[in-house]
């Protein structure tokens, strides 16, 4: 008579201990106390298993161990890394990630479908790398706690992913850098645009750091004139709207009047072509009190995917590339909102798994 081998493994809290017996399929639970441990010495001596499996739980493991052994029961810790490993050799993590990630695909689509009604969408790009490819991660974030961040991975960084997503008659406005997607994009539509004025300072500051005298005059006059602009600007709550309007029209004169007349440097000339060619879509937040004059909030929603890209070193399929979309979108939606991303995706995943209707991501109407 041939005898199968039996295995259990242990997972080990400090309130419980969870067991279950491989081929057989049987679970069990006892409490991690000193009664709990003695039951589960006398179940598991008939019949004897083969082995028993605990992982390493910083020492709360250890009373249950050593029982476990004093009782001639065949037992080893093991580190919970090389558990981890081995369940990715094995492609059980990969399986377990695509359920999850089938589970976020309606809040993930919820935000697409959104994004063409924002009033304001900041919107960035970073690189993501992937098995020596180097493909995009498009962000996309509407302001403020009832908003949301949406984000998208792409071979192309171009302006047919923004009108892919935001289509080409979007009434909002747009948060950007200068990069040229977003200027051909505001070519070929009637969109609001607001450029980053962040990265035109610290462009304008790189000015004055240079050898050359009249370059470095140049970025001190037009710096000068960027900081009254922005004491203006800061005001605006503080002064009567008309008396306002006309400080905030005299500085943006100014600016322009500086930026506009570039000594024949060339480094000079790249910020006086932006002030000539487009200077409506510098000064769009004077117009627009809710329009913010940077980029940096999808700036900063950018950050944990940094981290994140550095630990994992990018994605190796298609899979993977939605599994991030879906779990980053997850993740800086939540945070933004103050709201619980644990709680979003263990709802999401039950949902998955009993057909029930999927929480919703976004803001709901009364």
């Amino acid at each position: 008579m041939t005898t199968v081998a039996l295995y259990i493994g242990i997972d080990v809290s400090k309130d419980r201990l969870d067991l279950a017996w491989r081929p057989t399929g049987e679970r069990w639970t006892a409490p991690n106390t000193e009664r709990g441990i003695r039951a589960i010495c006398r179940r598991l001596r008939t019949p004897a298993p083969t082995l028993i499996v605990l992982e390493a739980t910083g020492g709360l493991e250890l009373p249950l161990t050593g029982a476990l052994a004093a009782a001639g029961l065949p037992v080893v810790v093991v580190n919970p890394r090389q558990i981890r490993d081995f369940a990715k050799a094995t492609g059980q993590l990969a399986k377990t990630v695509q359920k999850a990630s089938m589970a976020l695909l309606p809040s993930h689509e919820e935000g697409r479908h959104a994004l063409p009604t924002q009033e304001r969408l900041n919107i960035d790009e970073t690189g993501h790398p992937e098995c020596g490819r180097d493909l995009w991660t498009w962000g996309f974030h509407a302001p403020g706690p009832q908003g949301f961040t949406w984000f998208h991975i792409d071979p192309a960084r171009s302006s047919e992913v923004l009108k892919e997503f935001l289509g080409e008659v979007f009434a909002g406005v747009v948060g950007c850098d200068y990069h040229s997607a977003y200027r051909k994009f505001l070519r070929e539509t009637s969109i609001l645009m607001q450029f980053c004025w962040a990265h035109l300072i610290r462009d304008v500051k790189f000015l004055t750091t240079l050898p050359d005298r009249v370059t470095r005059r140049y970025g001190e006059r037009l710096l000068a004139q960027i900081k009254r602009l922005f004491r203006v600007w800061h005001r605006r709550d503080e002064m009567p709207k008309a008396r306002w309007q006309r400080a905030a029209d005299q500085a943006r004169r100014a600016v322009l009047e500086v930026g506009r007349r570039a000594p024949a440097r060339s480094e000079a000339q790249n910020v006086a072509t932006r002030f000539r060619a487009h200077a409506d879509e510098y000064f769009t937040f004077l117009k627009l009190p809710r329009v913010e004059p940077t980029n940096n909030a999808i700036e900063r929603a950018f950050r944990f995917l940094a981290q994140d890209r550095k630990l994992t070193q990018g994605t190796r399929g298609e899979a993977g590339r939605r599994w991030c979309e879906r779990v980053w979108t997850v993740l800086a939606t939540c945070a933004q909102q103050g709201r619980s991303a644990f709680h979003f995706i263990h709802e999401s995943i039950l949902a998955h798994f009993h057909k029930r209707s999927f929480p919703p991501l976004l803001p709901q109407p009364p």
